[in-house]
C-alpha cells in the first residue's frame, strides 16, 4: 500500500532547491544585516552586570513596531516582490529582534540575584513588543485610510 500523494516526500529534483535558493539567500542576507545592526546596538549600549538590558528591550520593541508597519504596507497597500517579505520581514527584522538574547538576559538577571527584575523584564518586553506591533499596524492603517481619496 502506498501513501496518498499529499503525504509523500517531495521528489529530490533540482527544481525544489532552485525555486527556494533565492528565498534562502535573501533571508540569510537580511538576517546577517539585522543581526549585525542588533550587535552594533548592544556594543554601543551594553547592559551592566545585573542591570536592565535596555538595548535588547528597545531592539525588540522597535523591531516589532517596524514589523507592524511593514506587514500593513505589504499586505494592504500593494503587493511586494516575492522576495521582499523574506528579506526584510524574516531576514532583517528576524535578525534584528531577538528571543534568544532576551532569554539569556533574563537568566543573567536571575544569576546576578535579580529575579524580580528578570520577571519584570520578561513581562515588560512581552507587553511592550505586542503593544508596539498593534499600535504600529493600527496607526499605519489609519494613516493610509486618511490618504485615500
Amino acid at each position: 500500500m502506498t501513501a496518498p500523494e499529499s503525504l509523500r516526500a517531495p521528489a529530490r529534483s533540482g527544481r525544489l532547491w532552485h525555486g527556494q535558493a533565492p528565498v534562502v539567500a535573501v533571508v540569510a542576507l537580511g538576517g546577517a544585516l539585522g543581526a549585525a545592526a542588533r550587535y552594533a546596538l548592544s556594543l554601543h549600549w551594553p547592559a551592566p552586570p545585573g542591570g536592565f538590558p535596555w538595548a535588547t528591550f528597545w531592539t525588540n520593541v522597535v523591531g516589532c513596531a517596524v514589523i507592524g508597519v511593514f506587514m500593513v504596507v505589504i499586505t494592504d497597500v500593494r503587493a511586494a516582490h516575492r522576495l521582499v517579505r523574506p528579506f526584510f520581514g524574516t531576514g532583517v527584522l528576524g535578525g534584528f529582534t531577538t528571543f534568544s538574547t532576551y532569554a539569556v538576559d533574563i537568566q543573567k538577571l536571575v544569576d546576578h540575584g535579580r529575579p524580580a527584575m528578570g520577571l519584570a523584564y520578561l513581562a515588560a518586553t512581552l507587553l511592550a513588543a505586542l503593544t508596539a506591533v498593534w499600535l504600529a499596524s493600527t496607526a499605519t492603517r489609519r494613516v493610509l485610510k486618511r490618504r485615500q481619496p
